[in-house]
């Protein structure tokens, strides 16, 4: 592709979201997302003249709707987008609430949906697009007390496969990427114990870090996986094989 392709990371303000942001600015104008103002701000000031930050919730059409006006009549529609912004309400079902389920249904699934289809219609004109969708190692071996994370991540990663035939003609390649456990604020809150159980599991003996799962997903949006479509790819430590 020419100069300029604009990448759009969504939950761009911590964690692996930044992480993504701040890794794809080596090759595309990068705008990130975060809820608020501040957060937005946050981002703009981390990508500094690559890039740059808005304020768009995934939960909201017409928050969704209006950031892409604004990216649009400024830098013209991403090419590239990297779906991260995601929620957890952990309960076991037996004691979850209506809102717990719906909000995290309603964020990580129907949220990827209102993100993609806007994209898809300029990439599908412009015959060339990337999509990474982020998942997660529960999606695939599952974890008590998050069954509304785990099926939204589930649904992600079906989701991914079912688009990735749709706009293969295209020349637009849908993957996911599935992360296990990585050092981000989430795991810092965890006690010593919490932490060497989580250890023990994983065959590296250590947790990953927010920049090895940017450049997994760089190299997926990137020309050097131009054959690649369809695939979740784990970036876990051996916690789960398939």
């Amino acid at each position: 592709m020419n100069e300029k392709v604009i990448a759009l990371v969504t939950g761009a303000s911590r964690g692996i979201g930044s992480a993504i942001a701040r890794r794809l600015t080596e090759e595309f104008f990068v705008i990130g997302t975060a809820t608020t103002e501040a957060g937005a701000d946050a981002v703009a000031e981390s990508l500094r003249e690559k890039g740059s930050g808005i304020v768009m919730r995934i939960d909201d059409e017409v928050s969704v709707k209006t950031a892409y006006e604004l990216i649009a009549d400024k830098h013209g529609m991403p090419l590239v987008v990297v779906n991260n912004a995601g929620i957890t309400r952990d309960n076991l079902l037996v004691r979850m609430k209506d809102e717990e389920w719906l909000a995290v249904v309603d964020t990580n699934l129907n949220g990827l949906f209102r993100i993609v289809k806007p994209a898809l219609r300029a990439m599908m004109k412009a015959r060339w697009g990337r999509l990474v969708n982020v998942s997660s190692v529960v999606a695939q071996m599952g974890n008590p007390g998050q069954s509304n994370y785990v099926a939204s991540k589930a649904g992600i990663e079906g989701f991914t496969r079912a688009l990735a035939q749709e706009v293969a003609s295209r020349n637009i390649t849908v993957n996911a990427i599935a992360p296990g456990f990585i050092e981000t604020d989430m795991t810092a809150g965890l006690n010593d114990d919490q932490v060497q159980q989580m250890l023990s599991r994983i065959p590296l003996k250590r947790m990953g870090t927010t920049d090895e799962v940017a450049h997994a997903v760089a190299f997926l949006v990137s020309n050097r996986a131009s054959y690649i479509t369809g695939v979740t790819l784990s970036v876990n430590g051996g916690l789960h094989m398939s």
